[in-house]
């Protein structure tokens, strides 16, 4: 049997996994931080124009939407989970390798960006679902949303420094070299998956992603069934919801203040570890409080936060203001960065494929993410910022409403494991 599809293991084997999953987590994050706002600086750098520049992130935001669902299939369908990881972190690496090597003028290295673009795209639609995979096989379902915390805090803390490792090797020596490390962080990331060989111990498996793929097919059906479970559209329907209403407010803060001169690196750089500690601090303990208290209502405390966001922009702007807001974002981020692959978890607890469900989430905050960024841009062209907020809020307190009306507790009651089969 390949290493995820056996049960969750004891210590000492097991707190040798759970260090495995951190140390990936922190340098899957900090390899991820490379992708961000350094390739327009990069290419701009280059001569490239605006126009040029959006077209190449477009296409990996196009690649992201077209495999969510294949790669969460994919996950679901390979046994050897951590084969798979390894290899979607490789992608992530020559993507990386792509912005660094031989950038010249011309038809060729435009071509180059964009494989990068999209070869970046498709690893981290893979790398999402193949993590809570892992995740799941390590600590089994009751364990699921206290690791999903503590992987949390791993992939702030390695967001965080990232930013500042690369922001150090960005100014001191060049943006290139911003993406020849971003490579070179993926080496850890891989040798991390070594730790997650699990022990070869006969204990109940209590989720059926947890059994070799033949099995779960043989037992539970086709993957499609997973989309006759009419609480994942409900909460798809909150997840396009949340991020129309998340991923455009702080671009759109930004923004506002850089028209008046006020968006300088402190506030930005700010603006990304503010959320960072936020989540760091409070991942383990959101985990931990959803595995005794449920769901929903961290869910329902955490997307409020969202809606209260939107109408302090649009009543209080100014730099001090918005660094002080950060920590509302850290705190509905922490919230829905568990409550994604855990509701997903519950909500295949009869089906066992989980891999697939994430994809399919996946595809739910990618669309909501396109939808937000545009929309919100042009109600800030016709209306203005306050109009723009005030949107977004809007978006958010209806996510929050669709969980209140129509979104029921997930947790499951303990039962007993599920036989495993050779």
């Amino acid at each position: 049997m390949e290493d995820v599809t056996t049960p969750p293991e004891p210590d000492p084997a097991g707190r040798r996994a759970r260090f495995g999953l951190g140390a990936l987590n922190f340098f899957l994050a900090a390899t991820q931080t490379g992708f961000g706002p350094f390739i327009p600086v990069f290419l701009t750098g280059l001569g490239w124009n605006q126009g040029d520049i959006g077209f190449a992130l477009s296409l990996g935001t196009i690649a992201a939407i077209a495999s969510q669902l294949p790669a969460g299939a994919l996950v679901d369908f390979i046994a050897a989970k951590r084969k798979l990881t390894a290899a979607a972190l490789a992608l992530t690496g020559a993507s990386a390798l792509l912005f660094a090597l031989w950038p010249r003028p011309g038809a060729g290295f435009v071509a180059q960006i964009w494989a990068a673009q999209i070869l970046h795209a498709v690893a981290a639609s893979a790398l999402t679902p193949a993590i809570a995979a892992l995740t799941l096989a390590v600590c089994g379902h009751e364990g699921f949303s206290t690791q999903l915390g503590t992987n949390a805090r791993y992939a702030s803390i390695g967001a965080a420094g990232a930013a500042a490792l690369l922001g150090g090797f960005a100014h001191f020596h060049s943006e290139r070299a911003v993406f020849v490390v971003t490579g070179a962080l993926v080496l850890p990331a891989i040798a991390a998956l070594a730790l997650l060989r699990p022990a070869r111990v006969a204990v109940s498996i209590d989720h059926p992603a947890l059994l070799p793929p033949a099995v779960r097919r043989a037992r539970v059906g086709p993957p499609w069934r997973i989309f006759f479970t009419l609480h994942l559209h409900v909460f798809a329907i909150v997840v396009v919801l949340f991020q129309l209403a998340n991923a455009a407010m702080l671009p759109l803060a930004l923004g506002r203040l850089a028209q008046t001169g006020q968006a300088g690196g402190f506030v930005v750089s700010a603006s990304v570890i503010v959320p960072q500690m936020v989540v760091a601090a409070t991942s383990p303990w959101l985990g931990r409080m959803a595995q005794r208290v449920g769901r929903r209502p961290l869910l329902l405390i955490g997307i409020a936060a969202l809606p209260l966001r939107g109408l302090l922009f649009a009543t209080l702007p100014g730099a001090p203001a918005l660094i002080g807001f950060e920590v509302l974002d850290g705190i509905s981020g922490a919230v829905f960065g568990i409550m994604l692959p855990l509701i997903a978890a519950d909500l295949t607890r009869d089906n066992g494929y989980l891999n697939l469900a994430i994809g399919a989430l996946s595809l739910a905050v990618s669309i909501g993410a396109t939808i937000s960024t545009s929309l919100a841009g042009w109600i800030f062209v016709v209306a203005g910022a306050p109009a723009a907020f005030l949107a977004l809020a809007a978006a958010g307190a209806a996510a929050w409403a669709t969980i209140l009306v129509a979104m029921p507790e997930t947790r499951p009651a303990p039962r007993a494991g599920l036989a495993a089969a050779d």
